[in-house]
């Protein structure tokens, strides 16, 4: 195996230490009071079209994203390039709901959907529970950071004596610092590191579509020898991957950090402008995939590679691809960009599950919570909520890890009816959304297992006579719109019907 050099590691440190000092000093930068919850969350709402640009870049294109969309072409071949028209998808999903949930937000003052979700429909108990699988969606997704950094420790250390307490070490370290700055700068902090860590994917993915074809030969050489579902999808998974596009692009905006990203837009003019530049990120994913199958025709790379299991060569692709592609010196800089990848959605994921558990569950049982307490526990939370991610990985294989963010996606997508519908739609009731997200929630969790065989979970299809196999997202929120919609619809009617009767009489 290779031994990384100081060619490599200078850039590195030098770049991450540039990190720390971005970190810090958001305290300082456009400033306001911290121990406002807005501010400290939010940024104060005051992020122009360029800042959220760069922002819900690192919220949405992660350590994990650039880490696992490779593997796993590398592992299954084009299934996997689903994640690139589903994020063009997103995008409009985004610009038809995110502009009216901030302009509610500014309005009305939320700082979560569960705020919203309380104030639309009166309901504690739908706020509660939206908040709740909001948080426990979340908590795979940060160690799922963790593991894209991970990676490219592996391929730092590899060679290395003892390299396994080394990587423990340096992420134990690297999360000290990031709940350090996260704390005292809050988004402003986050925000800042973002365009760090965007502009270095940028040169990243710009410099290995140009050098790495070059140095094989083009693209033809990495794909003369693959196999044909590398290319093409296979005819049995061809609806798998239209409805693993439809349910992801619809996922995406509902997570609690996108959502939270959104909030801090300075105004509805500036998010859609934002928003519509967002499909720039499309194009580096769809080059950062297409790395899943040109390292098959780098030969160092694919050495490397046969060194490690077989389950846990593809989350290491990028990272090796890079190593035995580029110069030492632009090595140090790519992997710094993909390890910060994962440190600033992290932060971010973390805040945006403090702000609910603080709000939208903690305050739901102490009501008369003050400003200052409020704001003091999110900022605790936030912290403990990333050293929990943390251990999550310590103890569990990442194999698991993973496993489980499939079952996350299936979740978060519950929230549909009431948080997307509920911004438009007026004649939903609350008493058919929770029981629409507690069955799609629980018949989602069935069969996720049911699929794996109540073992490890490895697919996300489930298969359904006539229809093919399906992502299990779409199925489960089908019986929650159903419940949620049919439900609402025999509740007004029963009660028109009783007006009129009353009215009548």
């Amino acid at each position: 195996m290779t031994t990384i050099g100081l060619a490599t590691i200078i850039p590195f440190l030098g770049l991450f230490a540039l990190f720390i000092v971005l970190g810090f000093y958001g305290k300082y930068w456009r400033r306001g009071n911290l121990n406002d919850i807005h501010e400290w969350s939010l940024a104060g709402r005051k992020l122009g079209t360029t800042l959220v640009f760069f922002l819900l870049g690192a919220d949405i294109y992660t350590a994990y994203t650039f880490v696992a969309i490779p593997s796993g072409v590398f592992a299954k071949g084009s299934l996997y390039f689903f994640a690139i028209p589903y994020v063009a998808l997103a995008f409009g999903v985004a610009l038809v709901t995110m502009p009216r949930l901030l302009a509610l937000s500014k309005e009305k003052g939320y700082i979560t959907a569960s705020d919203f979700i309380k104030d639309k429909f009166g309901s504690k108990t739908l706020a509660v529970l939206v908040a709740i699988t909001g948080i426990v969606s979340l908590l795979p997704y940060i160690a799922l950071q963790i593991v894209g950094m991970q990676s490219v420790l592996i391929v730092m250390l590899s060679g290395i004596t003892n390299s396994h307490t080394v990587q423990e070490i340096s992420l134990l370290v690297a999360f000290v610092i990031l709940a350090a700055f996260t704390y005292t700068s809050g988004l402003r902090g986050a925000t800042l590191t973002a365009i760090l860590k965007d502009i270095l994917i940028w040169i990243t993915v710009v410099a290995v579509i140009i050098v790495v074809p070059l140095s094989i030969g083009g693209f033809g050489t990495a794909f003369r020898d693959v196999k044909p579902s590398y290319v093409t999808v296979p005819n049995s998974l061809v609806t798998g991957y239209a409805t693993l596009v439809l349910g992801s692009a619809l996922a995406l905006y509902l997570y609690p950090h996108a959502i939270n990203g959104v909030l801090s837009s300075e105004s509805v003019h500036k998010l859609r402008r934002s928003t519509a530049l967002l499909p720039l990120y499309g194009i580096g994913l769809a080059i950062m995939a297409l790395m899943g199958i040109l390292v098959y025709a780098v030969p160092p790379a694919m050495n490397f590679l046969s060194h490690f299991p077989e389950s846990s060569r593809g989350i290491l692709v990028v990272p090796s691809l890079i190593l035995y592609s580029m110069p030492p010196w632009f090595t140090g800089i790519a992997l710094l960009g993909i390890f910060i990848g994962g440190l600033v959605p992290a932060a971010i994921m973390a805040m945006s599950q403090a702000n609910l558990l603080t709000r939208n569950i903690i305050k739901e049982i102490r009501p008369n919570t003050s400003a200052s307490s409020e704001i003091r526990i999110t900022k605790i939370s936030s912290t403990v909520f990333k050293f929990v991610a943390l251990g999550f990985v310590f103890t569990i294989p990442a194999t698991y890890a993973i496993s489980l963010q499939l079952l996350g996606g299936i979740l978060i997508i519950q929230i549909l009816p009431a948080v997307f519908f509920g911004l438009y739609i007026k004649s939903l009731r609350k008493e058919a959304l929770i029981p629409g997200l507690l069955v799609g929630i629980f018949s989602g969790t069935f069969m996720v297992e049911y699929t794996n065989h109540f073992g490890a979970l490895t697919s996300s299809l489930f298969n359904i006579p006539i229809f093919g196999s399906l992502y299990i997202a779409v199925v489960a929120l089908t019986f929650n719109l159903t419940i949620s919609f049919g439900g609402s619809i025999i509740m007004n009617r029963k009660d028109g019907l009783a007006l009129f009767q009353t009215k009548k009489q």
